[in-house]
């Protein structure tokens, strides 16, 4: 498993889940918040695959979230 921590300031909440829901066929996804960040668990069937899938979330979610206008 490999925890990201988004800050709140950079990713908007709704991307992150936007992200999420587009990757949820290569891994599994758990989402908590903290005051500062969204906490992602990302596990998926191998670490390589894990990588990835939570650098690829990573992306997705900041792409989105500068396309929609910032956080």
């Amino acid at each position: 498993m490999i925890e990201l921590r988004l800050h709140r300031e950079l990713y908007r909440g709704e991307c992150v889940d936007e992200a999420m829901k587009a990757l949820g066929a290569y891994a599994a996804f758990e989402r908590a918040e903290e005051p500062a960040h969204w906490v992602v668990r990302v596990t998926a069937a191998s670490p390589e695959r894990e990588r990835r899938v939570a650098g690829e979330l990573g992306n997705r979610a900041l792409g989105l979230t500068v396309k929609r206008g910032g956080a």
